[in-house]
């Protein structure tokens, strides 16, 4: 029998992978966490320790755009005999700009952060559980999914494939596992972000909500086996107003706004 229980949180350094991290670690519960950088996640578990002296706290860096990389992080939690009870995958990367404008670096990196790498940790998670019903397993989607989105083209189609690939899912493991996954807004994490929220107008701005009330609601949404959780009040307006609107209308209307702003963070 290996260490039961541990959560397993992807982006554990960043806006929302890090409001999860303090919402769990509040609560008592075993943290796996990964991130890119091995300095900033060995900070991380250092506080959490100090502040929750009994929390069992594990880490180890991954880059999910790489196989291998993904390959190791799993080996890492075999060697530790770590077993799953839920994921949480926050990871994501938000590149915008024309896709004219993208290279073959940035093209890859976007989409295999946002789909590729989500299946295959959900596959290694998976492995490693015990898939009696009481595993939990979170994607993060957005509601840029709910259209193409020229100028945000590659995001949207990434995050509305996790989405999809996460309903069909719930059905595969329907009685072993739950799978949720969330459609949030914008979060204002970073000052990037914050800026673009400014640029992009009154709905944005309405509808972004902090990275702690997503969580939260992530939270209870993947306990009460939601398929999917529109996160905001405002949020649910605009995703049924996208549902009435004619696609040509919501065409220009994206295009008009995404394309007076271009971001390039990652």
């Amino acid at each position: 029998m290996g260490e039961a229980g541990y959560t397993l949180i992807t982006g554990a350094c960043g806006g929302l992978g890090g409001a999860f991290v303090r919402l769990l670690a509040a609560r008592g519960e075993p943290l796996f966490l990964t991130g890119r950088d091995q300095t900033r996640l060995s900070a991380l578990a250092d506080k959490l320790r100090a502040e929750y002296p009994d929390l069992p706290v594990r880490y180890a860096a991954c880059d999910l755009t790489d196989g291998n990389s993904r390959l190791a992080l799993f080996a890492a939690t075999d060697a530790s005999r770590v077993r799953f009870r839920r994921l949480i995958y926050a990871a994501g990367a938000d590149i915008q700009k024309a896709f004219e404008r993208y290279d073959e670096e940035k093209l890859v990196f976007q989409t295999r952060v946002n789909f590729e790498g989500a299946v295959s940790i959900i596959r290694g998670v998976t492995a490693r559980a015990a898939m009696d019903g009481t595993t939990e397993l979170l994607t993060v989607g957005s509601m840029s999914g709910n259209c193409p989105m020229p100028y945000f083209a590659l995001y949207s189609a990434a995050k509305k494939a996790l989405e999809q690939f996460s309903v069909a899912l719930r059905v595969e493991l329907k009685g072993r596992a739950k799978v949720t996954c969330i459609l949030p807004g914008s979060m204002p994490t970073r000052e990037d972000i914050k800026k673009n929220i400014r640029e992009h107008g009154f709905w944005t701005r309405i509808s972004a909500l902090p990275p702690e009330k997503v969580a939260a609601a992530a939270l209870k949404a993947v306990k009460r086996n939601r398929k999917t959780k529109t996160i905001g009040f405002w949020n649910h307006i605009i995703r049924f107003g996208t549902r009435l609107a004619p696609r040509s209308l919501q065409l220009r209307f994206v295009a008009r706004r995404w394309k007076k702003t271009e971001k390039d963070a990652f």
